[in-house]
């Protein structure tokens, strides 16, 4: 073969493969768009669309007397189609463009106006359909940007889009902030948000959204395709006005007595219901946050305030009786090797004194000579009253108690005589308030409840009431003498402080060092203050406990605690009709200067009235009314709420009664400043929007 020959034979071979090439080439081509593209194109609308949740607006939580403690109000990112039909035409965008952003400028501040032009003029030129404007925009400010240049052509020829989002708020700031808690992704639910989420959260909705360039996920119709359901509402046990009252209390004495930290319960002796629940740690001198449930959360050594569960022990094992004496000595006691200190000596007492002055050497004798060849019969009745055991709260973040027993590796001749005034053991002080409340119970101990009702649009779907965890901790006669000892406190024992004269408390003190880590009891010595008891002590109504950690000025629990408890007991006491006689004895001087009375409720003016001995006359035939005073009597006149689905006329009431009216008128309440409503945002008798925004101010 000549070299010619040759070079022709190689060209056509290479003509062939090119040609076998390009069929294969057109073969692959029509099998991926004729026998694969189906799946192809499936998997592309995959990647490039999907559906997205659209959140549901949480259900509100409330106190017991109607305040709103936590609610959901909607926020905005604004976006802009900048290809919107009402503004395909260049002309009329760029006549328009620079005064949108003159406007956009000046309302919101953050940037000028030549800025914003120049963003927008960028936007328009890359054909963005899902331009960027302004993020969490409130509902007021919204209905402002509507009436913008461009904006003001419609809802879809001008290109706004408005996508809402849920802020969650609580109107009372920090009021309770621990208890009504939070939700967060990858975060330990907290509070009532976290335990009852399930219920509040609703059912999100769904909406088809395509991914445009820059991985932003755009509506593909501007419409939700399946509407979310809001969450269910939230009826706590919680007291707005004693809730304040106990927070500013504590916070008042902690910074007093320049404490790290403290807590404090109130308690409905005949529920178990939590009527208020602070917990305070300083951040800087002075100041003091809510930043740790120390009430349910943090299990010590309570002090103390134990002497009334081994007291209780003793009693009803019939061991000793409340005349029983007891040598005290100089106020030691040696043991194994160490000595029970009491912090003054008290001699030859007995066991009722005992407990009112608060002896360590005399309840460590009480119970180590009584139990100590069978001290499991001592720990099984402090079992028996569950102080061994989580209450299962209806919140989470409960801490684990421990109470040992002689099976425990740590258990050593010392534990019990040293359990019996509240030491090696680690309990919370929810857990010693329950023990009180059962005291107070006449001993029917109840488990703490921060919950009453859930109700979904008005309607209620579970209640929960009191929840019995031991229906008689002791014999009646047992409770009736503890009930003896604990008022013997407050008339002559370690809490005379706290005696008031117009009623009794009933109670008992506790101071307790707290172990530094490793170092033990000896070395930085630190205290815990404390006080738990009841009142009114002749009718228990509602029990208490308030614990302070490190304090600095001082760390007996009489004058530590102490003036929390006496402050919240003597402010609730004030504030609680149904704890005095009538009175109806008391004689007032004519009718010339009446007490105020904001506009509200006719029936809870009229109750007021009633018992200061004033006569009320009734002209009114609805139930918000306003009083006028007449040289007669107290006559009521209408206020002329508007019709259903109108907005109430809320102006001169107090704060109570205008979240209640407005609140159940499905409207999201904003409140600022004091008193009584001197401003509404929307005028009364407009037609009602659920979930539209009012704000209303105070003075």
């Amino acid at each position: 073969m000549n070299i010619r020959t040759e070079i022709l034979v190689r060209v056509y071979l290479s003509f062939g493969i090119i040609v076998f090439l390009a069929f294969a080439v057109l073969y692959k081509l029509f099998h991926l768009q004729v026998a694969e593209g189906a799946s192809w194109r499936a998997m592309a609308d995959s990647l490039s669309t999907r559906y997205m949740d659209v959140e549901a607006a949480r259900g509100n939580i409330f106190s017991v007397d109607g305040s709103l403690l936590a609610t959901s109000v909607p926020e905005y990112d604004l976006r802009m189609d900048l290809l919107a039909s009402g503004i395909e035409d260049e002309n009329i965008f760029y006549s328009k463009v620079d005064s949108l952003a003159v406007k956009m400028s000046a309302y919101f501040g953050d940037k000028s106006s030549s800025q914003y032009s120049r963003l927008l003029r960028q936007a328009r030129a890359h054909k963005n359909r899902y331009f960027l404007l302004k993020r969490n925009v409130s509902y007021q400010e919204l209905k402002m940007v509507r009436q913008f240049p461009v904006f003001n052509l419609g809802k879809y020829k001008g290109g706004l889009i408005a996508e809402q989002k849920n802020k969650r708020i609580l109107p009372f700031k920090s009021l309770a902030a621990r208890t009504i808690g939070y939700k967060n992704e990858n975060v330990q639910p907290v509070g009532l948000e976290g335990a009852y989420a399930s219920y509040i959260d609703g059912e999100h909705g769904r909406r088809l959204v395509q991914r445009i360039a820059g991985g932003v996920w755009m509506p593909v119709n501007r419409e939700i395709e399946v509407a979310p359901t809001d969450g269910a509402d939230i009826i706590s046990t919680i007291n707005v006005n004693m809730q304040d009252v106990m927070q500013r209390a504590l916070e008042k004495q902690l910074i007093a007595s320049s404490a790290e930290n403290g807590c404090a319960i109130l308690m409905e002796v005949a529920t178990g219901e939590i009527r208020a629940v602070a917990n305070l740690t300083r951040v800087s001198d002075g100041i003091y946050h809510e930043k740790f449930n120390y009430a349910i959360a943090q299990a010590a050594d309570p002090g103390s305030t134990f002497k009334l569960a081994s007291y209780l022990i003793a009693l009803d094992d019939g061991k000793v009786d409340t005349n029983t004496i007891v040598e005290t000595g100089n106020g030691s006691y040696r043991l194994f090797g160490h000595t029970i200190q009491d912090t003054h000596e008290n001699g030859t007492i007995s066991v009722k004194k005992a407990f009112e002055v608060s002896s360590n050497v005399a309840a460590a004798k009480v119970i180590y000579s009584n139990y100590k060849d069978n001290p499991l019969a001592f720990t099984k009745r402090l079992y028996e009253m569950k102080l061994n055991k989580p209450l299962g709260l209806q919140i989470p973040g409960e801490a684990t108690p421990v109470v040992k027993n002689p099976s425990y590796k740590s258990w050593s001749g010392l534990t019990l005589p040293q359990m019996a005034y509240g030491y090696e053991m680690n309990i919370t002080p929810m857990q010693t308030l329950t023990l009180y409340n059962a005291v107070a119970n006449g001993g029917k101990m109840l488990a703490p409840l921060f919950v009453k009702e859930i109700r979904r649009l008005g309607n209620t779907i579970e209640t929960f009431g009191p929840r019995v965890m031991n229906p008689q901790i002791a014999k009646p006669e047992t409770i009736k003498k503890l009930q003896g000892m604990m008022e013997g406190v407050v008339a002559e024992g370690t809490g005379k402080i706290l005696n008031n004269p117009l009623y009794k408390i009933a109670g008992k003190t506790g101071t307790a060092q707290i172990a530094d880590g490793a170092s033990g009891y000896r070395v930085n010595r630190a205290y815990q203050a404390s006080f738990a008891g009841y009142f009114p002590a002749d009718k228990p109504k509602y029990s208490m406990i308030v614990v302070i950690q490190r304090p600095q000025n001082g760390y007996y629990g009489a004058y530590v605690a102490g003036p929390v408890f006496r402050e919240v007991a003597d402010r609730v006491m004030a504030s609680d009709f149904e704890m005095y006689s009538n009175f109806s004895g008391n004689k007032f001087v004519g009718n010339t200067t009446m007490p105020p009375s904001k506009l509200g409720s006719k029936t809870a003016t009229d109750f007021i009235y009633q018992k200061l001995g004033i006569k009320a006359l009734y002209a009114s035939n609805n139930e918000i009314t306003q009083n006028i005073d007449t040289n007669r009597g107290i006559t009521f006149e209408n206020t002329g709420i508007p019709e259903d689905n109108k907005i109430p006329d809320v102006r001169g009431m107090g704060l109570k009664d205008a979240m209640y009216l407005l609140g159940n008128s499905g409207l999201k309440v904003h409140v600022s400043g004091m008193g009584k409503v001197v401003k509404q945002s929307v005028e009364p008798g407009n037609k009602i929007i659920q979930g539209y925004p009012i704000t209303i101010e105070l003075e």
